[in-house]
Parts: structure tokens; C-alpha cells; sequence
């Protein structure tokens, strides 16, 4: 993890005219903090969201904030997690969200490092598993299926196909520390210049 400390991942959205997005995973004593921002361009829509997870020593969500600033103003939503039971800032409990061990906030690839960390999958392994998901920028909170499947690594790379309901199928390819480099028709990793 200390690469991405050091120097964080930033990619570019593939799915929109103009998005760019920056996120790194940070160690902390009890377990990871992912910290991420983006901007997007799409037409007349302009946003600037940012969030951060943090999760347990074995990748399982505890907290996600997300943050939105857009044309109609600021909004933020909190949400805490223990043992797979959710509630929103004020502590009311999220009965659709039970079960859920993951966030996905749909503006970035590296919350799909959550389960990729969390699951361990083999080459050949799929797993099916529901996730807090929060949609950007309207950050609605919806509970949603999502399977990974992990297929053999490729050009030094881990390959996965990912699949919802809600979106379809893409395959992603990640780096050794499970953050996305390629997610097909969504976004791209920077390559870094050093």
C-alpha cells in the first residue's frame, strides 16, 4: 500500500466528455481509508464530488461520507456499518442495506478495491455479494447485487469481470495492491510520470 501512499491514482472517465478523478488507499491503525475526488463535465452538468471509506484490517466497510458540490449547491451523505448493519448520520437504521460489507460510490474505480481486497477470489472464483451503493451526484443510497469474478492475470495485470443489474458487464484490470488501471467504458488510469 505504501505506493499509493506516496503517490496517489489518478484516471481519467471514459464515459463522459469530460471527468478526471484522483484517490488514494492509506493505512491507518485499525484498518484503510480510501480518500477520493473527481470533477465532471458532462453537458450542462457540473459536479465535484469526494468521499472517503474506511474499512476494517479485512477490507469491510465501517464509514462513507460522500460529498457533492454542483450548480445546485452542496450535499454530503454519511453512513456507518458494523457487522453488515447500516445507519445514516443521525444513527436511524438502514434495514435495506443489512447484509451489505462494501460501499460503491459510483463516481470512482477504487471502491471496487473494497471487495477485491475483501474477497481474496482465485483465478476462476466468482462471488456474488450485495453493496451500499451511492449513486453520484444525487447521492441516493440503494442496496445492490454485484458479481465479481476473477479471471488469470494478463500482461502483469489481475483481471476481473465485474456485473450489476443496474449497468451490466465490464471487465476490469487491477494493479498488485487490487486498484483499478483499466475499467471498460468507464475509466482509465493515468500512467505517472516519474
Amino acid at each position: 500500500m505504501s505506493s499509493l501512499t506516496e503517490h496517489p491514482a489518478a484516471w481519467t472517465r471514459t464515459d463522459v466528455p469530460q471527468g478526471l478523478g484522483l484517490g488514494a488507499v492509506l493505512p491507518e491503525p485499525d484498518g484503510h481509508r480510501l480518500e477520493a475526488g473527481e470533477t465532471v463535465v458532462e453537458g450542462e452538468e457540473r459536479f465535484f464530488t469526494r468521499f472517503t471509506v474506511r474499512t476494517d484490517l479485512a477490507w469491510t466497510t465501517r464509514e462513507v461520507r460522500a460529498e457533492v458540490l454542483s450548480t445546485s449547491g452542496p450535499r454530503s451523505v454519511t453512513l456507518r456499518a458494523q457487522g453488515g448493519h447500516w445507519t445514516d448520520a443521525d444513527g436511524r437504521p438502514l434495514p435495506e442495506l443489512v447484509g451489505c460489507l462494501d460501499a460503491d460510490v459510483a463516481a470512482t474505480p477504487l471502491t471496487n478495491t473494497l471487495p477485491i481486497r475483501r474477497l481474496g477470489l482465485r483465478p476462476g472464483e466468482h462471488r456474488d455479494i450485495a453493496v451500499a451503493w451511492i449513486d453520484i451526484p444525487c447521492l441516493r443510497v440503494r442496496r445492490v447485487r454485484q458479481r465479481y469474478t476473477r479471471h488469470p492475470a494478463e500482461d502483469g495485470l489481475e483481471r476481473y469481470t465485474y456485473r450489476d443489474p443496474l449497468h451490466g458487464e465490464y471487465r476490469l484490470s487491477v494493479d498488485g495492491d487490487g486498484v483499478v488501471v483499466d475499467y471498460e467504458r468507464f475509466a482509465r488510469r493515468l500512467r505517472s510520470h516519474a
